[in-house]
């Protein structure tokens, strides 16, 4: 810890330096765990720096993805619970650069907060080593930073960004998709990071005890349901992209279905979809119940229960499916590839 850098002035408006230096300390233990072979620098330069191992591949990409936790963390407020939405954060990024195939390399995060409480960032940066863990990603720098009177005391916002890298030729390509061919569900883990502005209005949360079980969750709570982290699927798409090559891979975020399945069929193209075949969470069918929400509006807002979607030809399916439960996924077949103008129909 720097224990000569200190400022009375900018205390004074409400910055301390000191706690940024114990939250540096307390959190290089969980950024220790994600350390990987390509990893060239420690925490406290003014950069990240990763060596690429191009070995075996013709035409390196790299491919990059940002995003941030949105206002799920309004739910990480109200329940005091700050060791998840890094992995949110994660999810978001990796998830996205994931879908052209590529492998995340590094992810950097950024977190803004209206008072530096050095245990409060260790827990978030805990929950950011989590998910670069589970996706195999180094976490090789971030950058914290204390904004008092932008933010309020108890509040933060969290964002990042990661890289990939994929080989030019093994680009998913939805080119190369065709009537016939088979879409099949990644179920999520819940609402993962989206939705959460319409989520917070439906149950009235900030003015709700989030910590009360109720029975249509099984028991659990609200809040303990809503926090639950968005689903990685890194290493399970890795391992099925090792024996057979995805047409196409959406990963359902804001916009659901319809804004986020097009993305993976080419025009001419569509997704039909079958409702009674897609396993629908309870928290999606409370969110309904409780808001009076349309179908279509349930489908174009949330993942419904699919976290990712992954198009293969009809001969790889059983074993696209087999490989991703082998690997912890339990896939199924939701749907088919047919001529439409309509990019998803849902029947």
């Amino acid at each position: 810890m720097n224990t000569k850098s200190e400022s009375q002035a900018y205390a004074a408006a409400g910055v301390d330096i000191t706690a940024g230096y114990k939250a540096v300390e307390l959190m290089k233990a969980h950024i220790a765990r994600t350390v990987t072979k390509g990893v060239a620098s420690g925490i406290g330069g003014f950069g990240g720096l990763f060596e690429l191992d191009l070995e075996g591949m013709k035409h390196p990409v790299l491919v990059s993805g940002t995003d941030g936790v949105g206002t799920k963390l309004k739910i990480a407020f109200l329940m005091d619970k700050h060791d998840t939405v890094g992995i949110d954060c994660v999810a978001m990024c990796v998830n996205d650069v994931l879908c052209c195939g590529a492998k995340p390399l590094f992810f950097l995060d950024y977190i803004a907060c209206g008072k530096n409480v050095p245990e409060r960032i260790a827990e978030l940066v805990k929950g950011v080593a989590e998910g670069c863990v589970q996706s195999e990603a180094a976490l090789i720098g971030g950058e914290t930073a204390e904004m008092p009177g932008f933010y309020p005391v108890d509040e933060y916002d969290l964002a990042g960004f990661c890289v990939g890298v994929v080989d030019k030729e093994k680009i998913i390509d939805n080119g190369l998709t065709k009537p016939g061919d088979v879409v099949i569900a990644l179920p999520s883990s819940g609402v993962h990071s989206n939705g959460f502005s319409l989520v917070r209005k439906v149950f009235d949360v900030e003015n709700a005890d989030p910590k009360a079980p109720v029975e249509a969750l099984g028991g659990a709570s609200l809040g303990e349901t809503l926090l639950t982290p968005t689903r990685i699927y890194v290493k399970p798409v890795l391992a099925l992209m090792k024996e057979i090559t995805p047409k196409g891979l959406s990963h359902i975020t804001g916009g659901g279905f319809y804004e986020n399945i097009p993305r993976s069929i080419p025009d001419g193209l569509g997704a039909k979809i079958r409702k009674e075949d897609v396993r629908v969470l309870p928290i999606f069918k409370l969110i309904q119940e409780r808001g009076g929400i349309s179908e279509h509006d349930m489908f174009n807002t949330f993942n419904m229960g699919v976290g990712m979607s992954l198009t293969v030809a009809p001969e790889d399916a059983a074993r696209a499916i087999k490989i991703l439960q082998a690997n912890g996924v339990d896939a199924y077949v939701m749907g088919e590839i047919v001529p439409s103008e309509d990019k998803v129909v849902l029947c």
